[in-house]
This record gives C-alpha cells, sequence and structure tokens, in this order.
C-alpha cells in the first residue's frame, strides 16, 4: 500500500544546519566586501538561497526515478552548454566560464555536476550492483571524462577536479574490485605525472598554484602570496577571533577574494578557532545526514544520488579547507554554502533537493 507523501518525511534537521551555514555565509559576505565595489553581494547571496530553496522543495517532490529517467537528455544538453561556453562564454579574469542571460551570469560547469551525479547513479544502478567489466569501467570514464576535459579547456581547474569524485564514488558502490582499482590507481598516477611533464595541458599558472602550497615562501609576492596571507589570516584569529568586521587582513585588502574562495580564511580572522571549528562541525552534521539518508534510501539508485552527492561535497570541503591552511594547493574551488556565487549555491540546494527526494520515498512502495 502506498503511503501518503508529505513533507513530515522532510529531514528537518538536516536544513536547519543548512540555514545555520547560510547565515553564517550571508553575515561573512557582508563583512568581507563592505567598503568594497562589491558591498551589495550579500543581498544577492540571500536572493540566490531563497531561489536555491524554493527549488529544493520543487525538487524534493519530483519523484527522483523520473528525475533519472530525464538524466541522459540533461547530460547531452549540458555537454552542448559547455561547448557554448567555449564559443560564446563570457569573459573573466582570462577564462570563459559564464554565458550571459541577460543580467544573470550562467556557470555551467556548477550544474554539470548535478546532472553527472544523476547520470552516474543511473548508470551503475542499471548494471544492477554486480561486479563491473572493464567495458563498462571506461564507458563510466568517458562519461564523466568529456564534460572534465571541456571545463579544464576554459580553463577551470577547480570544477573539473570536483567531477572525479562522483565517478569515485560510481565506482566504489557500482562493483568495481580490488584489482581493477588497483590497476586504475597505478594508471592514473602514470597518466598525472605525463600530463604535468607534457606542458600542453596544464598551463605555468595552474603548475604554480598545485605546487605553491608545499613552500608558499619561495615565491611571497607570486604563487605564494594567496596562501601566505590565507595563513596569516587564520593564525591572527586566535581563539576566538577578531570580532565581526575586524579582520585586519580582510578588510586591510591583504587577503584576496574573501568572499569566495577564501571565505573560510575571513572567517576564522575573525571568529577564530572557535567559530572554525563550528563551521566544521555544522559540515560534519551534513554530511552525516546525507549518508544516513543514503543508508535507509529504498533502492540502489537513490543509495548512489546522495553518495554521489556526499563525494562532491567532501571534496569541496576538505580541498578548500586545506587550501586555505596550507595542506592543500590553491584551485579555485569554492566552499559549499559558504562562498559567494549563484550557481554554487544553487547546485547545493538541488542536490539538497534530490537527496531529500529519496528520503521522502523510502516508505513509499
Amino acid at each position: 500500500m502506498r503511503r501518503f507523501l508529505s513533507f513530515r518525511d522532510f529531514d528537518w534537521p538536516l536544513l536547519l544546519m543548512v540555514i545555520v551555514l547560510c547565515c553564517l555565509s550571508v553575515m561573512e559576505v557582508h563583512s568581507a566586501t563592505m567598503h568594497t565595489r562589491f558591498a551589495s553581494f550579500e543581498s544577492k547571496q540571500i536572493i540566490w538561497m531563497v531561489a536555491g530553496m524554493a527549488g529544493m522543495f520543487v525538487l524534493s517532490k519530483i519523484d527522483y526515478h523520473r528525475l533519472l529517467d530525464w538524466a541522459p537528455w540533461a547530460y547531452w544538453i549540458f555537454l552542448l552548454s559547455l561547448v557554448a561556453v567555449k564559443l560564446v562564454g563570457r569573459r573573466v579574469m582570462g577564462a570563459r566560464r559564464w554565458i550571459a542571460l541577460g543580467p544573470i551570469q550562467f556557470q555551467p560547469s556548477e550544474w554539470v555536476k548535478l546532472v553527472l551525479v544523476l547520470a552516474v547513479a543511473r548508470y551503475f544502478a542499471n548494471l544492477g550492483g554486480r561486479d563491473v567489466s572493464w567495458k563498462e569501467i571506461f564507458k563510466a570514464f568517458l562519461m564523466v571524462g568529456v564534460p572534465m576535459l571541456l571545463v579544464l579547456a576554459q580553463p577551470d581547474l577547480g570544477t573539473s577536479l570536483t567531477y572525479a569524485p562522483i565517478l569515485v564514488a560510481g565506482l566504489f558502490l557500482g562493483g568495481i574490485s580490488f584489482r581493477q582499482a588497483s590497476i586504475l590507481i597505478v594508471c592514473g598516477t602514470a597518466l598525472a605525472v605525463g600530463v604535468w611533464s607534457s606542458g600542453k595541458i596544464l598551463k605555468p599558472y595552474q603548475k604554480a598554484r598545485l605546487t605553491s602550497f608545499i613552500n608558499p615562501n619561495n615565491d611571497p609576492r607570486g604563487s605564494g602570496y594567496q596562501i601566505r596571507q590565507s595563513l596569516i589570516a587564520v593564525g591572527s584569529g586566535g581563539v576566538w577571533g577578531k570580532g565581526m568586521e575586524k579582520g585586519t587582513q580582510t578588510h586591510g585588502y591583504f587577503l584576496p577574494i574573501p568572499y569566495t574562495d577564501f571565505i573560510f580564511a575571513a572567517f576564522s580572522e575573525e571568529h577564530g578557532f572557535v567559530g572554525a571549528v563550528f563551521v566544521l562541525l555544522l559540515y560534519f552534521g551534513i554530511l552525516m545526514r546525507l549518508i544516513q539518508n543514503a543508508q535507509t534510501a529504498s533502492d540502489l539508485p537513490g543509495s548512489l544520488i546522495i553518495m554521489g552527492f556526499v563525494a562532491v561535497l567532501t571534496f569541496q570541503i576538505m580541498v578548500n579547507v586545506g587550501m586555505v591552511i596550507g595542506f592543500m594547493p590553491v584551485t579555485g574551488i569554492p566552499l559549499p554554502l559558504m562562498s559567494y556565487g549563484g550557481s554554487s549555491v544553487l547546485f547545493a540546494f538541488l542536490g539538497l533537493g534530490v537527496a531529500m527526494n529519496v528520503r521522502m520515498r523510502r516508505f513509499v512502495n
């Protein structure tokens, strides 16, 4: 007997943690952009968050099995949009990543993540959870690899890297064997060395970003500048922080783009170790609730969808926070639900909408 579907089945504790994180984001975007030409960005962030939350509720009511059916069409549409970015995209700071739709800047590479989560989940769910063959692994690599290369050509190394966790999660949950995984790791390492040595795929500034975190003092005013200023900001925050709107690195314009890539550094400077730990605990709680929802999903496709989304969020959080504290290279990956940006915020909320979708149908037959 079909159980009545209602918002009583919504994961309200998860949504509460997300709302708290969004409030901290708006607060820090306001602080980081005050007295600059970006001073109204917190208002835009609120608009994107409200729009994202509305989209989350709408998406949670559409049966995720229908979304899986639409995934192949969406995949090809967004693949064409990535090609369109290369041809007619708006160039900002040397990169073509956006398509202008009137007053709105549309970044297809962010939306592709959600489409890939659905497409990869559909692909491995159709295999029935059995051990995958090399042919099936190759098809999965092709599915994710094509948009990765298109985004890398924009060039946008950070966003292209966020597609990889979706593939890894799909392979891991889809039935890859230990032997196959070992071979892929060896081949991947060899390919990475080849790409690095060729000098034709990664640009010099991208290589500098990937290596400067090891010793930023080697080029303190060049490739190491961002990491050095970020470390100074985080360290100067101490235990309790300098206070709202009182970060000297942030408001002295030493910390680069403190409202996007380095928002965690700006927040840590103003709210200290305690504030930084609180944010990380919020992320931990969100990820744990999502994993719990994946475990209680009624079928394999539902679990694959949520875990694909979890893989992207986990990767972005680890890389962004690691970048800020000097453990990871600077790759331009935003902090989910904290960094300013419409496309990034919408992806996070729509991903949450699909996850809620799976949860709300865990008792529906």
